[in-house]
C-alpha cells in the first residue's frame, strides 16, 4: 500500500495486528478500525521460522480480523533486500494463518520511533505502521 489511496475493507474487518519485520526482532502492535489507534505489544525476539510460534500465540490472544506488515523501501521508493524479506514474511503469514495481510510502505517508521524516544523502537515502529494503515481506511 502506498500512494495515499484509501483502502476499502468489509465492515466486519475491525481489528488488526501489525508487524515491523526484522531479521532479529519483529515489532508488534494491535489496533482497531473504530479508534484508528495502535498499541505496542512486546517485540518478538525470535528469528526464522521460530518467530511464527509467538505470532500464533498473539493471533490466538488478539483474534485479529487481518494483519498488517511494514515493507521497507529506500527513500526514493526503490526496493532492496529487506523489501523482499518483508514481502516473503507477509506471504508466510497469509499461508500459515489464513488471514488477510495488508502491506504498508514503512519508510522512516523506525527513524520516527527513535526520534520519539520509544523504549522499544520495534514495537513503536509497528504502531506507526498500523496507524498509517488505519488512517488510509475509508
Amino acid at each position: 500500500m502506498s500512494g495515499g489511496a484509501a483502502i476499502v475493507l468489509a465492515p466486519h474487518v475491525q481489528t488488526f495486528l501489525a508487524f515491523d519485520f526484522g531479521l532479529k526482532r519483529t515489532g508488534v502492535a494491535s489496533g482497531n478500525r473504530l479508534t484508528r489507534t495502535a498499541t505496542p505489544q512486546a517485540t518478538i525476539q525470535a528469528t526464522g521460522d521460530a518467530r511464527f510460534a509467538p505470532i500464533a500465540l498473539r493471533i490466538k490472544e488478539w483474534q485479529p480480523d487481518a494483519l498488517v506488515v511494514g515493507v521497507p523501501f529506500h527513500p526514493d521508493g526503490v526496493a532492496h533486500e529487506n523489501t523482499a524479506r518483508a514481502q516473503k514474511f507477509a506471504r508466510q503469514l497469509r499461508g500459515r494463518f489464513g488471514l488477510p495481510v495488508y502491506e504498508v510502505d514503512e519508510r522512516y517508521s523506525t527513524t520516527e520511533a527513535h526520534a520519539l524516544g520509544a523504549p522499544d523502537a520495534d514495537a513503536a515502529s509497528a504502531c506507526i505502521i498500523l496507524e498509517q494503515f488505519l488512517r488510509s481506511l475509508s
